[in-house]
């Protein structure tokens, strides 16, 4: 099983991504879990395929560690497993959907990740929510993150709102303000990152700027993470296979 996340400068979501590792590891006894990245931290996926087929292995499940299915889903990561099974050993690779919603629906494993984080910082009750996600230009990832948004609102039965840290309109704290001005009181903003780095960095301080009462963080290797990894490989509707050899 080999897991692809985005990459980051900052080191602590390499670390993030090798603890999730370790996590699904820990979950699945008897499978190999190796983690990979697709910018600033190696090994990337290419080379760990490339890697395993080397030393045999003739099958693996890669895992996009993405909560959107934007761009690295649709074009870098089918890029890294094409070169990498364009020559040498012959190895089929099945590539699973994103952790976000990729058919329509919200996992539960992933609002339970969401409640998991939010519990920790607001245990107490907030009358509204903003679920602050990194940002895509892309309009049907936005969509799904709005999937979330409205799921994790009837999870609490508050409003909840999405803002972003880049690439779109607005940031956390415009969302916190906004709801603050038509009435709510105690906002809490749940963090829709998988690692820490600086987007969530500036959400938080953004958000508490404005008044928010909570952040939550990242999701890194919570347990329904993991789970939410595994229901992945385990689900074998929609894979796209690439060619062995």
């Amino acid at each position: 099983m080999v897991l692809v996340a985005h990459g980051s400068r900052d080191p602590r979501a390499a670390e993030a991504t090798r603890a999730l590792a370790r996590a699904v590891s820990a979950a699945r006894p008897g499978v190999d879990v190796w983690p990979s990245w697709l910018d600033h931290t190696e090994p990337g996926p290419t080379e760990v395929l490339r890697a395993l087929a080397v030393a045999g292995h003739r099958r693996a499940v890669l895992v996009p560690l993405l909560l959107t299915a934007a761009y690295h889903r649709r074009v870098d990561i089918p890029a890294a497993v094409a070169a990498a099974t364009r020559s040498g050993p012959p190895l089929a690779v099945r590539v699973t959907d994103v952790l976000g919603p990729a058919d329509g629906s919200v996992d539960a494993a992933l609002l339970a990740g969401l409640r998991r984080r939010l519990g920790e910082v607001c245990p107490g009750r907030f009358d509204a929510l903003v679920l602050a996600a990194a940002g895509t230009r892309d309009a049907r990832a936005r969509g799904s993150v709005g999937r979330v948004a409205d799921a994790l609102g009837v999870e609490f039965g508050v409003p909840c709102r999405v803002s972003y840290a880049s690439a779109a309109p607005p940031g956390a704290g415009v969302a916190v303000s906004r709801l603050r001005a038509a009435g709510a009181r105690r906002v809490a903003v749940a963090g829709y990152f998988l690692a820490p780095g600086l987007f969530h960095d500036a959400v938080a301080e953004s958000a508490r700027a404005a008044g928010a009462v909570a952040v939550s963080a990242p999701l890194t290797d919570a347990p329904e993470v993991a789970d939410l990894v595994l229901r992945r490989v385990d689900d074998r509707s929609g894979r796209v296979v690439a060619p062995a050899g």
